[in-house]
């Protein structure tokens, strides 16, 4: 959420900056737009992926991603949107080490549900909405996240709109 108001804001900010230059906000605008749009793709788990009680191994838009399932510090979950209604939900996993990966298929989600049940010692922190989506928690959580991430794409395109807009100037 905290991406999604940054990458709406910076390009609106450099416009303001550059005194509503539109050949400055325009490719700042454009830059911004698209990375909304490719920043949950970036993690996102490509086939073929495997999955194993231990660790979880995908490719992604940059790269080879392995994912220690028996060290997961975090579990996030992003839900992208068509104009069908929900196209997809990620599990964004986080190891200690800091590897990132978003996981998408059924045989994924037994293995994170499979290794966050057999933690031991240190608990990973799961969202409500992933611990809801996992099957674990109140359906509420999974409601509250869809609503939220549904407004907040809305809100972030029509910022976009309206900062271009008021960028160009009078018509």
């Amino acid at each position: 959420m905290a991406a999604t108001a940054l990458v709406t804001a910076l390009p609106l900010a450099l416009g303001a900056l550059c005194g509503g230059s539109l050949l400055v906000t325009a490719p700042a605008l454009v830059a911004g737009l698209t990375a909304l749009v490719f920043l949950p793709d970036l993690c996102r788990e490509r086939p073929p992926a495997r999955h194993a009680r231990a660790r979880s191994a995908a490719r992604t838009l940059t790269g080879r991603r392995s994912v220690d399932l028996t060290r997961v510090a975090s579990v996030r979950l992003w839900t992208a949107f068509s104009p069908g209604g929900v196209q997809q939900r990620v599990f964004l996993v986080r190891d200690v080490h800091g590897v990132r990966l978003g996981i998408t298929s059924a045989a994924g989600r037994r293995a994170l549900r499979t290794a966050l049940a057999g933690q031991r010692g240190r608990r990973a922190r799961l969202s409500p909405a992933a611990r809801a989506c996992l099957g674990d928690g109140p359906g509420r959580w999974l409601v509250r996240h869809t609503v939220t991430m549904f407004l907040s794409q809305v809100a972030a395109v029509c910022g976009y709109l309206i900062g271009f807009l008021e960028v160009s100037g009078p018509a």
